[in-house]
C-alpha cells in the first residue's frame, strides 16, 4: 500500500496535523469573539437592528411580492441569459484559441486577454452607455449592460478553462481521432471537447456561481435586481441589516442549488464515461473460447 500523496503539497504529518488543529481552534475562537461583538453592537438599542419589529415586515406578503421576488426574478433572468451566452461564446473562443488558423487564434487570444483583464463593473458601465448613446435603446439599458458585461468577462474565463482542459488531454486522443478518418474539427467536437468539459466541470461550476453573484453589480447602473429591491425595501422600513441577511441567505440557497445541479451533471457524465469506457481484455482478432459445459 502506498502512502497518500497530493498534487500540490505533501500530506501533513502528525505534528503538522496537531499544529493545524490548534490554529483552527484559535481561529474559530477569534471568529466567534468577533461575531459576538458584531451581534452585541447590532442589538444595542441605539442601532435597533435585531428587534422583532425589524423582522416583522418579512412576514407580510407584500414584502416578497413587491420587493424581493421581483428583484430575484430579474437576477435569475440576467444570470440565466448571461450563463448560456458565456458558455456558448466561451467554448467558441476556447476552440478559436486552439485553431490552426493563425488569424482566428490571434483574434480569439486578443479578445480573451483583453476582456479577462477589464473589471466586470467597467464593462457593465461601458455596455450601459453604449446602449444608451449609440444604440439609443428606449428601455432595458441596465439589463443590456449587465448581460453584456457578464458575457464578455465570463466567456473569456471559460475560454481559458476550455483551452486548458483540451491542453491537458493526452495527445494520443487527437491522433487516434485523425487515424480513424476524422478531421481536425470533428476530432475536437466529438473527442477532445467533451472530455475537456468533463475534466474542467468543477471550475466551470465555480465560474457559473460567479456569474450569478456578479449580477449584483447591476445595482450600480440602475438594474432592478435582488439587491436593488432589498435596498428599496430597507429604505422604506429602516431594517437594513435584516434585509442584507435575508438577501445573503437567498443568494446562498440559489448558489447551493446551482452547485448541486452542476455536480449532479458532473457525476452523471463521469458514470457514463466509466460505463462506456470499460476495456475489452481480449486482443484484437483473438477468438474467445466457449465455456466448457462438460468434460468427456
Amino acid at each position: 500500500m502506498t502512502a497518500p500523496t497530493t498534487v500540490l503539497f505533501d500530506a501533513p504529518g502528525p505534528k503538522a496535523r496537531v499544529r493545524h488543529l490548534i490554529i483552527g481552534i484559535v481561529g474559530l475562537v477569534v471568529l466567534l469573539l468577533i461575531l459576538g461583538l458584531v451581534i452585541r453592537g447590532l442589538a444595542n438599542p441605539r442601532n435597533n437592528q435585531l428587534t422583532a419589529e425589524k423582522w416583522s415586515p418579512f412576514l407580510q406578503p407584500s414584502t416578497w411580492l413587491d420587493y424581493l421576488l421581483p428583484g430575484l426574478l430579474s437576477t435569475l433572468k440576467a444570470a440565466g441569459l448571461a450563463i448560456v451566452l458565456s458558455l456558448v461564446f466561451g467554448i467558441l473562443l476556447g476552440i478559436g484559441r486552439l485553431s490552426k488558423i493563425r488569424v482566428v487564434s490571434m483574434v480569439s487570444g486578443v479578445f480573451v486577454e483583453f476582456f479577462r483583464s477589464v473589471p466586470v463593473l467597467v464593462m457593465m458601465l461601458f455596455a450601459y452607455y453604449f446602449a444608451l448613446y449609440v444604440l439609443h435603446l428606449a428601455s432595458n439599458q441596465p439589463f443590456f449592460g449587465v448581460v453584456v458585461g457578464l458575457v464578455f468577462y465570463n466567456s473569456s474565463v471559460i475560454a481559458e478553462l476550455i483551452r486548458s482542459g483540451v491542453g491537458s488531454l493526452p495527445s494520443g486522443q487527437r491522433e487516434a481521432g485523425l487515424a480513424v478518418g476524422l478531421t481536425e474539427g470533428q476530432a475536437m467536437w466529438s473527442i477532445l471537447l467533451p472530455q475537456a468539459i468533463t475534466a474542467m466541470l468543477p471550475s466551470l461550476i465555480s465560474q457559473l456561481v460567479v456569474v450569478l453573484k456578479d449580477t449584483a453589480l447591476g445595482y450600480i447602473i440602475g438594474y432592478y435586481d435582488l439587491v436593488r429591491g432589498g435596498q428599496t425595501f430597507s429604505t422604506n422600513f429602516g431594517n437594513l441589516i435584516p434585509t442584507m441577511l435575508v438577501m445573503a441567505a437567498m443568494f446562498i440557497v440559489i448558489n447551493y442549488a446551482l452547485t448541486r445541479i452542476a455536480q449532479g451533471v458532473e457525476h452523471s457524465l463521469q458514470r457514463r464515461g466509466r460505463a462506456g469506457g470499460q476495456p475489452d481484455e481480449s486482443l484484437p482478432g483473438e477468438l474467445t473460447q466457449p465455456p466448457v459445459v462438460a468434460q468427456l
